[in-house]
């Protein structure tokens, strides 16, 4: 109760910043623009925090049960399944529907949830270590992606621009429909997270120390893992592939408060939720007449912070 009276100034900050970006971009005075305001901008800024605060959240647990920096949940394999969903979701016909959804994102949903299960199935065995699950989601992304590259030669032009599209990650096909559908999967992902801070506290010390207090790895490791890919899945089911969120917001956080996961977790979700509806906006405004999607935007600014990370990384293996 004392950590959520202590968080609730931060989560009304957050709050009340993401959802004053739906105001930044032209000016809406009129009706049109109120309609405008209300109907595509406030979702999309809403959309934007419930997304950044699960990427941003999985990207620090995943770093956690993994001990690296560089892994996201991209990096098990996450999104690259659900580009091979949505990839054979248009060569069957994205105008279909399936039990009354749209086929595209649910053809998402299931490419990311069937890497997910294989990727659990992995970190659940006793003798898993953290460099097994890795190589297992790089093998996995490398094979997704090669059956993706085939499936792009069977799909006609128009179609092959809705695929371009749709990589790119945008807000801009959110609507309350889809908010609804985005929320239940959000809330589940992120208090399971937030319900595993203090096994993640004791293994951040080491996996054997972990055992002697009383903490099941496999299982932590689990459903950690299910956890963060669940809500990355219905994130990526619902906008596309968004990179870079994951790696930026908990290393700018590790930055400020530390690396324990009681503040780690909780402030990389309110960064994450004020990040993207930010980047968004920046989208909307940084080339006039024309809109940016947002998945460009955290693409670069991601490049340069994975080079860092990268660089300062070999430097500290060098002085070793």
């Amino acid at each position: 109760m004392k950590a959520l009276i202590r968080w609730l100034p931060w989560v009304v900050l957050a709050t009340t910043i993401a959802v004053a970006t739906a105001w930044i971009g032209p000016t809406l005075d009129d009706q049109h623009g109120q309609w405008i305001l209300h109907e595509l901008r406030l979702p999309r800024a809403l959309a934007g925090a419930m997304v950044g605060a699960v990427l941003s959240a999985a990207g620090a647990v995943v770093q956690i049960l993994l001990r690296n920096p560089l892994a996201t949940p991209s990096t098990i394999g996450t999104t690259a399944g659900a580009t091979l969903g949505v990839l054979a979701a248009l060569v069957l016909g994205s105008g279909s529907t399936w039990m009354g959804l749209p086929i595209l994102p649910a053809a998402a949903f299931a490419g990311a949830l069937l890497v997910t299960l294989v990727i659990a199935s992995v970190a659940a065995r006793d003798r898993a270590r953290t460099e097994d699950v890795l190589l297992a989601g790089i093998a996995l992304t490398l094979a997704t992606g090669a059956i993706a590259s085939g499936l792009r030669l069977g799909i006609d032009q128009v179609t092959s621009l809705s695929a371009l599209r749709w990589s790119l990650g945008s807000l801009t096909i959110i609507g309350p429909d889809r908010i609804s559908m985005l929320a239940p999967f959000v809330v589940i992902s992120l208090a399971g997270m937030l319900w595993l801070i203090r096994p993640l506290e004791v293994l951040i010390s080491g996996i054997e120390r972990a055992r002697t207090r009383g903490v099941e790895v496999t299982r932590v490791r689990t459903l950690g893992l299910g956890l963060a890919s669940l809500g990355v899945a219905a994130c990526v089911a619902t906008c596309g592939p968004i990179a870079f969120v994951g790696l930026i917001c908990p290393h700018l956080v590790k930055r400020i408060v530390g690396s324990a996961p009681r503040t780690l977790l909780p402030a990389s979700i309110l960064l994450g939720a004020v990040f993207l509806p930010l980047c968004d906006s920046i989208g909307r405004v940084i080339w006039e007449q024309r809109e940016i999607p947002v998945g460009v935007i955290t693409a670069a600014l991601g490049a340069p912070v994975l080079f860092m990370i990268v660089v300062r990384r070999g430097r500290a293996h060098s002085r070793r």
